[in-house]
């Protein structure tokens, strides 16, 4: 991933469990700042069929570097089967934010 800075996004199906991603993502400081976002619909096809649920978004602002051990534990700590986590570049923004951003993803 070419860009510094990105927003690693999962959906998951209460409110309280999006907290708890959130919270063990900036404990871990493998982001710096998360919002929880929703409820929401969402419309998908699961083993073979149209599911329409409600979940709630953690949207998990953090260094790029940081992007693959972030996955990988939201992925262990989720409680989907195949859980969805995407990263989309950061492309500009406060320049004291970004640093801010990664400063608070450093152990």
């Amino acid at each position: 991933m070419s860009a510094q800075h990105v927003i690693v996004a999962t959906t998951i199906d209460s409110e309280q469990a999006a907290r708890e991603l959130a919270a063990k993502a900036i404990e871990a400081r493998l982001g710096a700042c998360a919002q929880v976002v929703g409820p929401m619909t969402s419309v998908y096809r699961w083993e073979g069929a149209v599911q329409n649920d409600t979940e709630w978004r953690v949207e998990i602002k953090t260094a790029a570097d940081r992007v693959a051990a972030l996955t990988e534990q939201l992925t262990r700590w989720h409680s989907y089967d195949v859980p969805e986590v995407i990263a989309t570049s950061i492309e500009g923004g406060s320049a004291e934010y970004l640093a801010w951003l990664v400063e608070e993803t450093r152990n």
